[in-house]
């Protein structure tokens, strides 16, 4: 026979010196929580409510752990079995409260976030600018993503004279920040490119949750070339577009703030000339008060030889000015003419005229026979009107 206390000691005994209870993870939900002066005493309970356990944080611990136990919220918690023998009850001395699920994510990323921004990598000052006039592009997506197509349309619509690169990744699941790092580190070795989009489309928060990745931040940050997102979601920014040169919110929107189209070029040269033909007449204006300025010196001092002299001076310099004008003059209107033959040179609808033909199938642009089998349909667009066919002979590739 054994006594109240004993009992009591020897399961105290079994509990509190089996290693598996001295430092136990236990998972839950925080079914009721309250704050007393000792610390902070709340239980946590299996979900469904099958099981629960009596928990407590002492004071002297509050300010180390993570996240203060509230009641409703799903924690993991970092503690030791106590028994207490007067109320023959056991309970879990708690030295750490995590997050879990969804919040043990919110809170990895907040401490990776902060983390970056204080090694700098968010800093505006280490921001490069994007080209102007970028001559080569490459986008970082992967090759069967809606993006790589909106990217490609929309660089073909603004200005078909610029090169694409696709360096080719995954951007979703487990093996995609490996891939996306991989994919950056890519174009930077090939060295052709004058900037990098990294580009997807939108998607679930756990889809995306590869652009989160300290492995692509990284990537980012230490590549040569200047890099912009187009990273289509409607949550906060991810830390690729905080770390990124410049961050658009579609792949679409990436394309159109990297490449400028033809027509704002065209405008752009357009006002580069008005401006030069304004500052050229302003010019103009203040040598002929110059010279009218002179002639009434001229008319005042009243020596003829002199003012003869004067007058031969002024008309020479009058017609150099003239000269000089005329000359630039020329020189822009034939800047013009070679930019607007240039832009008709480019414009698509030219090169149909000149007898080319630009061939569909099923609407999408067709650029190779392997493309094409017997018996397909085609749109043929002319110079002049559209003609259908049907594809009768297919001959190989040389």
């Amino acid at each position: 026979m054994i006594s109240v206390a004993g009992l009591t000691d020897y399961l105290k005994l079994l509990l509190e010196e089996d290693d598996q209870l001295r430092k136990v993870w236990v998972t839950g939900e925080v079914s009721s929580a309250r704050n007393h002066h000792q610390g902070c005493f709340f239980t946590l309970q299996e979900l469904g409510g099958s099981a629960a356990v009596n928990c407590v944080v002492w004071k002297s611990q509050l300010s180390r752990v993570s996240v203060v136990p509230v009641a409703g919220e799903q924690v993991t918690v970092l503690g030791q079995i106590r028994l207490y023998p007067k109320r023959g009850s056991y309970q879990l001395s708690v030295w750490q409260v995590l997050p879990a699920g969804a919040g043990l994510q919110a809170l990895r990323y907040k401490q990776l976030k902060a983390r970056l921004a204080a090694e700098g990598l968010f800093d505006i000052e280490r921001k490069r600018s994007l080209p102007t006039y970028p001559q080569t592009l490459a986008v970082v997506t992967s090759p069967q993503a809606a993006a790589w197509g909106d990217i490609q349309r929309t660089l073909l619509q603004r200005n078909p004279s610029v090169k694409v690169l696709l360096s080719p990744a995954t951007v979703q699941g487990e093996q995609a920040p490996a891939s996306i790092a991989k994919a950056i580190e890519r174009v930077a070795q090939d060295d052709r490119a004058d900037v990098v989009v990294l580009a997807r489309g939108g998607g679930a928060t756990e889809d995306l949750a590869c652009f989160d990745d300290e492995r692509v931040v990284m990537a980012i940050a230490t590549s040569p070339i200047p890099v912009i997102t187009g990273i289509g979601h409607q949550r906060d920014e991810s830390l690729a577009d905080l770390v990124a040169d410049a961050c658009a919110h579609t792949p679409t929107a990436a394309a159109e703030q990297v490449v400028p189209s033809l027509d704002d070029l065209y405008r752009e040269q357009i006002h580069y000339l008005q401006r030069a033909t304004q500052v050229f007449a302003r010019r103009f204006q203040t040598a002929q008060q110059q010279v009218r300025s002179l002639q009434t010196r001229l008319q005042r001092l009243r020596l003829d030889r002199q003012l003869a002299q004067h007058q031969k001076d002024i008309a020479w310099q009058r017609q150099q000015l003239i000269t000089s004008l005329n000359q630039r003059l020329q020189l822009a209107q034939h800047q013009q003419q070679l930019l607007r033959e240039k832009l008709l040179a480019l414009d698509p609808e030219a090169v149909l005229k000149r007898g080319y033909a630009l061939v569909k199938s099923e609407g999408q642009i067709a650029t190779a026979a392997s493309q094409l089998s017997l018996g397909r349909e085609l749109d043929i667009q002319l110079g002049a009107g559209t003609v259908k066919a049907v594809v009768t002979e297919i001959e190989a590739e040389k």
